[in-house]
């Protein structure tokens, strides 16, 4: 299924073809800061499945274990439509609400649950991780908020 994603005022766009990978849910304190939400919802696609068009700043940032994340925002509106970062150079994110459909997905997994707002409520189903996708123990006992 081929989707469009875009920013605001439109002149940044994600085009998308066959269905999201995955879709979650976010609650580390960065991503509340960069959506200005409680929670960033994002479809993760593999990046031979999106073209971009229009033109695109970026802000990258420190992600966990040493990683580095990048993130796309339209130097128009500001609105940050998709990310890709070093776990894995073959995924992108893109912003769920950027899809403006509201039949689009629900989310699968809910991570950095440690700084979930408590009144937030998950569909049944959703797989929760505490911190991210780390699988070892001691990314639990790791310092930090993110």
């Amino acid at each position: 299924m081929d989707r469009i994603a875009q920013c605001h005022c439109g002149s940044l766009r994600a085009k998308t073809s066959g269905d999201p990978l995955t879709v979650t849910l976010c609650h580390c304190r960065d991503c509340q800061r960069r959506t200005g939400a409680v929670a960033s919802s994002g479809a993760i696609f593999a990046k031979a499945e999106v073209t971009v068009e229009g033109e695109w700043k970026v802000f990258e940032r420190d992600a966990a274990e040493g990683r580095r994340v990048r993130f796309h925002f339209c130097p128009n509106c500001g609105t940050s439509l998709y990310w890709e970062g070093d776990f894995n150079a073959d995924l992108c994110g893109i912003a769920v609400g950027a899809f403006a459909d509201p039949s689009f997905p629900p989310p699968l997994l809910s991570v950095y649950e440690q700084s979930r707002h408590e009144w937030v409520q998950l569909p049944d189903g959703v797989k929760r991780a505490q911190r991210g996708l780390v699988s070892s123990a001691a990314a639990d006992n790791e310092p930090g908020d993110r």
